[in-house]
């Protein structure tokens, strides 16, 4: 049997709930953990942005939206954003204990004098 009241909800429910067509308040929460500096940003086109600094290393990673009807703020408190916070603290701290095979504390590279370029003289 076709229900034309279904039909007609999901369709009004479909457009209600397309992001895209929503402007929102640009939203900052900043907090410290594990030893570094997280700042969640709600952009106004509904994107999340998330940064995370430690030891002058900062990494990013960006998400949708996934309950553009709730509080910001609320979402961060439900762990909604958990899974993208937890990597991007990991990849930093992953990037801190990392050592280059190239460049290392005991060597010092030496400094060249600087090249200093005679200017041609003009004659008058």
């Amino acid at each position: 049997m076709f229900d034309i009241k279904s039909l007609l909800k999901r369709s009004v429910e479909k457009e209600l709930l397309d992001v895209d067509d929503y402007i929102f308040m640009p939203e900052r929460i900043e907090l410290d953990i594990d030893g570094g500096r997280l700042i969640c940003v709600l952009n106004s086109d509904g994107r999340v942005d998330i940064f995370y600094s430690k030891h002058d290393i900062t990494d990013v990673r960006s998400a949708a939206r996934k309950h553009p009807f709730t509080a910001f703020e609320r979402e961060l408190s439900h762990g909604l954003y958990d899974d993208v916070i937890s990597d991007l603290v990991d990849d930093v701290n992953d990037i801190i204990e990392k050592k280059s095979r190239y460049f290392h504390d005991e060597i010092v590279l030496p400094s060249t004098a600087p090249l200093v370029i005679d200017a041609p003289k003009k004659s008058i």
